[in-house]
């Protein structure tokens, strides 16, 4: 059993300390997964990896349970993947500027077109994939939220790396098409 999980179990237990002991675990890694996450997203982000990963903890410490490190990484890529569509969808209304484009005031050419109409159809997408295949969903979040490679995310998921890989390619596949279809 890892350090990780005994602290997870401290903190299901009540351990009040716990919490404490977690975060310098864990915070490297879950940084670096936000920041491979966030290279994906336009210029012009209002998040940047130390939010997303702070934003992220504070949802996961609260009074959830996590079984092991993979039940906590899974749910930290949720997390994550949650924060970023409420930040898009925050960003459509009509209060925040809705459809207006941000302009880097340094540059004179206008801010490239925003994606997070994309954001949200992957969402939407995501959440229909999970209703047919989880496992496939899961893998997702994992590969495009937590920023995992497939050996590490099919060790997370107790799958061999070949399965992740035919999982991998038919949750891209599968996205595509729904995607396609918006």
């Amino acid at each position: 059993m890892s350090e990780v999980s005994r602290i997870l179990q401290a903190i299901d237990a009540g351990d009040p300390q716990a919490a404490d002991r977690l975060l310098p675990l864990v915070y490297d890694e879950l940084r670096r997964l936000a920041a491979a996450l966030l290279t994906g997203e336009k210029a012009g982000q209002t998040l940047d990896g130390t939010a997303l990963v702070h934003e992220a903890y504070l949802r996961l410490v609260g009074d959830q349970a996590f079984a092991n490190r993979r039940h906590f990484f899974a749910a930290a890529a949720e997390a994550m993947r949650r924060i970023l569509v409420e930040a898009a969808r925050r960003k459509q209304r009509q209060k925040r500027g809705g459809g207006r484009v941000r302009v880097d005031l340094d540059a004179a050419e206008p801010a490239a077109p925003r994606d997070d109409d994309d954001l949200l159809a992957l969402d939407e997408a995501l959440t229909r994939l999970a209703s047919v295949d989880p496992d496939a969903a899961e893998l997702v979040r994992l590969r495009y939220f937590a920023g995992l490679t497939i050996p590490q995310a099919a060790e997370l998921l107790g799958i061999a790396p070949r399965s992740a890989d035919r999982l991998w390619a038919y949750a891209r596949a599968w996205l595509r098409d729904a995607l396609s279809e918006t």
